[in-house]
């Protein structure tokens, strides 16, 4: 009867242990998809309400809901968003992430869903001056720490000073405090120029071309998911209707 009893825990100790719960069986359980970004217009950020608003944010919401729960934004140090996704703080990286190959490496990731490039950002009255390679290698650049504009700046040689967000690069151009600044070409789009919160500043030199992503976590149900759902989105036209929203539907890559 004894060795019944403990064949019988053994047993069952193996069937719980073959059943592992998917990550989409995870967030469902508890009600809410938390997407893990920072304050980067036009893909993420508040609107005058305070409310998250973006092609990225609008894209989450509308994916959660076809999950059948709540979407909460939670800000991430960029440098951090592995460590993150993996303590189960954020279930996925949804900020116009481009896809490197540690991305790539560490994340179960979404086909890619835009296209970009990093730039490099100077002020106006310079343009002319810094429009090539050359002109740019002796300037100090403004990066976001654990960025693709950081690899970019480490590539090419250049001396960085790391802040926290592409918003704070832009800030310490337009103070002076930095030469310039690499950002993704689409923050470039929405945030320097001519009618921007940087009229002074302005965007040359294109230093690759790159591709955004979704990152889950290794192994996630979810990046499948969300394939099926841009896929979906794209045939019946809600994502370029988004994306007309917010100025990016030049980037859209077809599903």
């Amino acid at each position: 009867m004894k060795k019944l009893a403990a064949l019988l825990l053994v047993v069952l100790a193996m069937c719980s242990c073959a059943y592992a719960e998917t990550d989409s069986e995870y967030v469902k359980a508890k009600g809410v998809l938390v997407v893990g970004i920072t304050d980067f217009k036009p893909m993420d950020y508040k609107n005058e309400a305070g409310e998250w608003i973006g092609f990225d944010a609008d894209l989450a919401r509308a994916f959660a809901e076809s999950l059948g729960v709540k979407v909460e934004f939670q800000e991430i140090e960029w440098n951090n968003k592995i460590l993150e996704l993996d303590g189960k703080n954020i279930d996925c990286v949804w900020n116009g992430m481009t896809l490197t190959d540690e991305v790539k490496s560490s994340m179960q990731c979404s086909k890619p869903y835009c296209n970009n490039a990093q730039v490099v950002v100077v002020p106006v009255v310079k343009a002319t001056e810094y429009s090539n390679i050359e002109a740019i290698k002796e300037l100090s650049f403004a990066v976001e720490h654990g960025s693709a504009g950081n690899e970019q700046a480490t590539a090419y040689g250049f001396k960085t000073t790391e802040v926290q967000d592409q918003a704070s690069a832009l800030m310490e151009v337009a103070s002076g405090t930095a030469d310039a600044a690499i950002i993704d070409s689409l923050m470039a789009a929405a945030m320097v120029g001519k009618g921007t919160g940087y009229e002074t500043l302005t965007y040359t030199v294109s230093l690759n071309s790159e591709e955004y992503g979704v990152g889950f976590r290794k192994g996630s149900d979810l990046a499948y998911m969300l394939n099926a759902f841009l896929e979906a989105g794209y045939a019946d036209g809600s994502i370029m209707q988004t994306a007309l929203k917010y100025g990016v539907q030049a980037a859209l890559i077809k599903q």
